[in-house]
């Protein structure tokens, strides 16, 4: 697992990618699935809050440059 602080969108987007992949696979026993599952939880909300961050940021250059 990466660190939050080092982790990018696209790299949390990849491990979540990752954790979807095992669980159609039933990869994971009863004990990783809860771990893997609270770790989806953290990478979703890392990527919305990411999302929702770079859409504030644009929506705002965009009313910038109409001023």
């Amino acid at each position: 697992m990466i660190m939050e602080e080092q982790l990018n969108y696209e790299k949390a987007l990849q491990e979540l990618q990752t954790i979807v992949k095992r669980m159609e696979n039933d990869e994971l026993d009863i004990d990783q699935m809860g771990t893997q599952l609270r770790r989806a939880k953290q990478l979703i909300k890392l990527c919305k809050d990411k999302l929702t961050k770079t859409d504030e940021e644009i929506k705002q250059i965009l009313a910038d440059n109409v001023e």
